[in-house]
């Protein structure tokens, strides 16, 4: 460490992706529209939630604030990256890009805890269905969410603390966006103990998944009670819109996190890091409306009164 030539680094430069220059303008456009269309699609879901009284129940107070964590989540990536498509100076500030990466981990870490939550409650809506509503009561949702960012707030405090009091020897980082495995490879102090607290922080993502694969058994060993075609149905709609959106940031996240930060591929973290900050908050809100009946109900209702006027 001591070989390293130490200069006071005030910038990184994002290397990101090696585009061939006819490339970018269509990359640029192609990013563009996604973080649009996942942007106006979350947004949709919280217009739905907020102005249709028939949508009150907690698995959409829940969605709505799924919504909200997405729109966060998109708007922390893209918008630097769209720029850096188009530019040749990719470069970003030291305190920037440490404010990037801690708001980047609190959002992530707040969805994985809150898609735990989301399971804990299709569980007891399944499982529990006399009294769900007196369990699940507009307070107790109110406090869960709380808890979801209070808690996303310590898990990530102290690591990010520890990220921001380091010394950088490199400017150059290996991503499109400030990721916590390239930063540690530009620092010329130790960080081992940041790596041993990002494995720590890496644990609520087992805890979720965790919670999440027993809410799903015992949601699956309850459905095999259920005697009519119809109510098992029912039940599998109420659940396979949040199935699908756990398993694809689930299996992002735990590929990309769940690991020690160092001995990651670059190349491998980048493609994967894609599918989780452009492709999962996009997919989400389409997921939910087009398998959602309700939601579907809702939107043609607003269209229609809409028309109407």
């Amino acid at each position: 460490m001591a070989l390293k030539n130490i200069t006071v680094v005030t910038e990184f430069i994002l290397l990101g992706f090696s585009i061939p220059p006819h490339l970018r303008l269509p990359l640029f456009f192609l990013v563009l529209l996604s973080y649009i269309a996942a942007t106006a699609g979350n947004f949709l879901i919280i217009t739905l939630i907020l102005f249709n009284s028939k949508i009150q129940s907690p698995m959409y107070f829940f969605l709505f604030n799924l919504a909200l964590i997405d729109i966060c989540f998109i708007n922390t990536t893209i918008p630097i990256l769209l720029k850096n498509v188009l530019t040749e100076k990719k470069s970003i500030f030291v305190t920037p890009c440490l404010a990037q990466l801690y708001i980047f981990f609190v959002i992530g870490t707040a969805e994985f805890l809150l898609l735990g939550v989301m399971s804990t409650d299709r569980y007891l809506a399944i499982c529990y269905p006399l009294h769900y509503a007196s369990i699940m009561k507009r307070s107790v949702c109110i406090q869960l969410i709380a808890g979801v960012w209070i808690g996303s707030f310590f898990i990530t405090c102290f690591s990010s603390y520890l990220v921001m009091s380091l010394q950088f020897c490199s400017s150059e980082i290996d991503h499109f966006f400030c990721d916590l495995s390239p930063l540690l490879k530009n620092s010329c102090t130790d960080t081992t103990l940041i790596e041993l607290l990002s494995v720590f922080a890496a644990s609520s993502l087992y805890i979720s998944v965790l919670v999440t694969v027993i809410s799903y058994i015992k949601i699956v060993l309850e459905m095999q009670k259920i005697n009519s075609a119809d109510g098992r149905g029912k039940a599998f709609s109420t659940c396979s819109s949040h199935a699908i959106v756990v398993t694809l940031i689930y299996s992002s996240c735990l590929f990309l996190y769940a690991k020690p930060a160092k001995g990651q591929g670059a190349n491998y973290n980048k493609e994967v890091a894609i599918l989780n900050t452009v492709v999962v908050p996009l997919l989400n809100p389409f997921i939910y409306t087009l398998r959602n009946q309700t939601v579907r109900k809702s939107l043609f209702d607003i269209l229609l009164f809409t028309r109407k006027q």
